[in-house]
């Protein structure tokens, strides 16, 4: 038979979630496996070979598999990458350590400095100058170069090198000549050039998106070459590819090359999945929430796209003060994450106050209710004692949760601490972890001039569900949609994600100015380039999409906003569309414009993507009562009320309930409160009404 099967994975801190789609076969499939943190390969196969088995699949009949990783985040929360080396211009070997020179709390004496990757008995300047306009003013100094590197292999045992040299975005001669000196000096030496993974102005951005690309090498490299060999050991021999925090798909070469790119990947999918099901219903304008074991994140879907940035800051001090982590400029899907998952551990502080996070549960131990070791109460044991969760039917049934245990740590770590009894102490865990939600949403809203009542909301996860009912009351949301499979939609997310790349070169002009020969050239360079890695990919490339964009700003202004910019090529004939492009988009972040300000251009940008397969989770209901055994579960402002169950796998398009109601399936559960109502679409999407009274 064909390779006609695809399979999403998605990797979380508490469970790895499985999608196989085979639309020849009209089949697709569900998984859900605890992850396996010590090797997040372990859980991928055995998540694999299970759905291979339930579906009748064999390996040799996978056209692909594609997935997600934390690896490089995790790798630069804890500092577990290689040690590294970075070779610099003659003279800026302390850019790291300087970085922008601000505080990012200047009210904090005793803060902590924003961190460095490479120390700077690692960081070493040799001779060679490039200027601003990309002209060479000094030859490289090869002999320092094999000299400073020798050393820094040879004695300090470096296990990977960042070269970055100044104005390399204008002229990259030095570095691909220095790249080219130490690999064939030490062949073996993984090597990071700024230029290829960053061209971009501002130097110390470039320079640590270099550093931390060649930081979290090894250790990608290691992990994708043992999980391509266990794949192979299966009978697999189709297409890996994994997710790009810009929310496209790659190579796993590309990906081994570039890791940095890969920072946001996890993440990324659950946004691309939103994305679709939005233009799939035309939700014009969508909050996506996504609520796992471990973490919520939620991010805007305008026109059925996700909102994008073009840098990211890594292992922040302080999760939302700017200027604490390693500023990266990398392409990321534009979400906010905060650490409250069905995981995250409530306990009492110092003071005597409930605080439910940042600390998690993860897989192991797990929450109480797993029974596998957890002793302190999670977020998930307040839902189960709640009501949310049926304790029969966890995972379809296969994961019993156990509720005794579960009142009884909670008694013990939380009620008697507090002088309260359960029932008060679950609410409040449940309380706390919606606000957090709720505000953080909010924030990230407010910085887009946006408000949430303007918004529908779409839950997903396996946490979203049980949430989003409580969590769209705090926000003022009138339409919440639960899609079919929420427990696993970001790993349906990698299935409808496009092929796609991100690519940026840096020119700086003011507009009135600009050489459009040049810029045509820039984008002309990358469109080659795109063409060239998406080939790789195995997909057709006849159907490219090209977008271009500028980063752009009023002259003097100290920052940028992305400009997309007309189909080229481009000349003098466009300055007055790209300046109205410009103001449009400058009106729309800030409400207004100023006028007679000359605007200038930073950067020019290039997406290349192909076409995305569409896939559908919706099936044929199940011919059996829909409804299940009625129970007692809490809602906010209502209390405990008497609330019908039903089975999502047995309703049938166009059923309309009125709350209250708890609708289960495998991978999660879904509740509304007595003012809501839910209408099943021809998706299998249930989309809730949630009615308030007159303000």
């Amino acid at each position: 038979m064909g390779k006609t099967a695809r399979i999403g994975v998605d990797i979380g801190g508490t469970f790895t979630d499985f999608v196989l789609h085979d639309e020849t076969r009209g089949i697709t499939r569900t998984g859900k496996r605890l992850t396996t943190p010590d090797d997040p390969s372990r859980a991928i196969i055995e998540g694999v070979v299970r759905l291979l088995e339930e579906t009748g699949t064999s390996a040799g009949q996978i056209h692909s598999i594609v997935h997600g990783t934390t690896l490089i985040t995790n790798t630069v929360l804890e500092r577990t990458g290689a040690k590294v080396g970075l070779i610099t211009t003659q003279g800026f070997a302390d850019t790291l350590e300087m970085g922008r020179e601000t505080r990012y709390d200047v009210d904090d004496l005793f803060q902590e400095p924003a961190p460095v990757i490479v120390p700077r008995n690692l960081r070493r300047g040799v001779g060679g100058r490039i200027t601003a306009t990309g002209d060479e003013r000094e030859p490289l100094d090869e002999d320092g170069l094999i000299r400073e590197v020798t050393d820094l292999v040879a004695v300090r045992g470096i296990e990977a090198l960042a070269i970055s040299f100044m104005n390399s975005y204008r002229n990259a001669a030095h570095e691909r000549r220095a790249r080219d000196v130490v690999k064939s000096a030490f062949p073996d030496l993984l090597v990071t050039i700024s230029s290829a993974v960053a061209p971009e102005i501002r130097e110390y951005e470039r320079t640590n998106t270099a550093c931390v690309n060649a930081y979290v090498q090894p250790r990608v490299h290691g992990y994708l070459d043992r999980l391509t060999g266990e794949l192979a050991r299966l009978g697999f021999d189709g297409d890996l590819s994994i997710m790009l925090s810009s929310g496209g798909l790659s190579t796993i070469e590309e990906a081994k090359s570039f890791p940095v790119r890969l920072i946001e990947s996890g993440p990324a999918a659950g946004a691309m999945a939103a994305a679709y099901i939005a233009r799939q219903i035309g939700e014009e304008h969508l909050i996506s929430f996504d609520m796992g074991g471990t973490t919520a994140k939620m991010c805007l879907i305008e026109h059925g796209e996700p909102h994008v940035k073009h840098d990211f800051e890594a292992g922040r001090l302080a999760r939302f003060k700017p200027g604490s982590g390693l500023p990266l400029k990398v392409t990321v899907i534009d979400m906010i994450e905060i650490s409250g998952g069905g995981g995250s551990i409530a306990s009492v502080d110092a003071l005597g106050l409930m605080k439910v996070g940042p600390r998690s549960a993860s897989s192991v131990p797990g929450p109480v209710c797993y029974g596998r070791g957890g002793t302190e109460p999670t977020v998930t044991d307040a839902d189960l004692l709640l009501g949310y969760l049926n304790p029969d039917y966890f995972l379809g049934g296969e994961m019993e949760l156990g509720l005794e245990p579960v009142r009884e740590a909670v008694m013990r770590r939380l009620a008697a601490p507090l002088d309260i009894d359960n029932e008060t102490a679950a609410r409040g865990i449940q309380e706390i972890v919606n606000e957090s939600m709720a505000a953080a949403t909010r924030m990230h809203l407010a910085e887009k001039g946006k408000d949430p009542r303007a918004y529908s909301m779409l839950a997903f996860g396996g946490a979203g569900p049980v949430h989003a009912y409580g969590l769209a009351k705090l926000l003022k949301v009138r339409r919440l949609i639960v899609p079919m499979g929420a427990g696993v939609i970001s790993a349906f997310g990698f299935l409808v994600a496009a092929p796609s790349t991100d690519s940026a070169r840096g020119y700086f002009a003011r507009l009135d100015r600009v050489d459009w020969d040049q810029v045509n050239a820039l984008f002309a360079e990358m469109e080659d380039d795109a063409r060239a890695m998406l080939a790789s990919t195995g997909s057709g490339i006849e159907d490219i999409r090209f977008q271009w964009h500028a980063d752009m700003r009023y002259h003097g202004q100290g920052f940028e906003i992305t400009v997309p910019l007309p189909a080229g090529p481009l000349g003098p004939h466009s300055a007055p569309e790209v300046r109205d492009a410009f103001d449009r988009t400058y009106r729309e972040l800030f409400d207004r414009v100023v006028k007679n300000v000359p605007v200038e251009a930073v950067n020019w940008r290039l997406t290349a993507s192909l076409a995305a397969q569409e896939i559908s989770l919706a099936h044929e209901p199940l011919d059996s009562p829909a409804e299940r055994p009625a129970r007692e579960v809490h809602f906010p402002g209502a209390g405990r009320l008497a609330t019908k169950v039903y089975d999502r796998y047995a309703l049938k398009p166009g059923t309309r309930i009125t709350g209250p109601a708890v609708f289960e399936e495998r991978e999660s559960s879904f509740n509304i409160g007595p003012d809501a109502s839910a209408t099943v679409d021809e998706f299998a999407n249930l989309i809730v009404e949630i009615d308030y009274p007159p303000a």
